[in-house]
């Protein structure tokens, strides 16, 4: 076999490994993205984004000015879901996460690593950003290392994780949730983005509760 074939199909092998550990360890937890191809998921059109690439077995976002992302083009629940993945900070200084996604009739953004690259937290709730609601939080994130970010989406409550530490609990009676104006809308219904920051993706799952 030519080195390069060999190459490939190790990558292929551990990809598809990863994919039916995780389907095995959990059978709710539907795999979005395989490893090998973008799939269902497409370049967001954003003015300025960076070149978006499947390597290693990751979705890798290349440096955009300002925006880079995709959108997942499959049906997405309202309500009643978790998504869970993994996203590393390659390059930059700002936001590798922006996870957009449905709450049931709005949408918000979940940015991680966002405002100079340690600030945490949902945009909008109340008209108020990430930067300036009650789920803004600051955390160090080390250049190259991998961390697991999971949404929980219920009638009653958003909830939002970094490692398994529960970063946001918000109870959705009586709130607004809505996204920040700008570029950033186009990443609904779901969809995810970094900012100015070469970012890679990968165990995209989606869990129906």
């Amino acid at each position: 076999m030519h080195p390069f074939s060999r190459r490939c199909f190790l990558h292929g092998a551990v990809a598809l490994l990863a994919c039916s550990t995780l389907w095995a360890a959990d059978p709710a937890a539907v795999p979005l993205f395989d490893g090998l191809a973008l799939g269902k998921w497409k370049t967001t059109d954003f003015g300025g984004g960076g070149e978006v690439k499947v390597a290693d077995g990751a979705i890798v976002l290349e440096t955009g000015s300002d925006l880079t992302g995709i959108n997942y083009t499959g049906e997405m629940p309202k309500t009643n879901y978790e998504v869970e993945l993994e996203a590393r900070r390659v390059q930059g200084s700002d936001f590798f996460c922006g996870l957009t996604f449905p709450v049931g009739e709005s949408h918000c953004t979940l940015v991680v690593g966002g405002w100079g690259g340690a600030l945490v937290g949902i945009s909008s709730i109340d008209g108020e950003d990430a930067s300036e609601n009650a789920t803004t939080q600051t955390k160090k994130f080390e250049l190259g290392r991998w961390y697991k970010i999971r949404v929980r989406v219920t009638p009653e409550r958003l909830q939002t994780f970094i490692d398994g530490e529960q970063m946001a609990d918000v109870a959705l009676a009586g709130r607004t949730i809505s996204m920040r104006l700008g570029e950033i809308e186009l990443s609904r219904p779901f969809g995810i983005a970094s900012f100015r920051t070469r970012a890679a993706l990968r165990a995209i799952t989606l869990r129906k509760l």
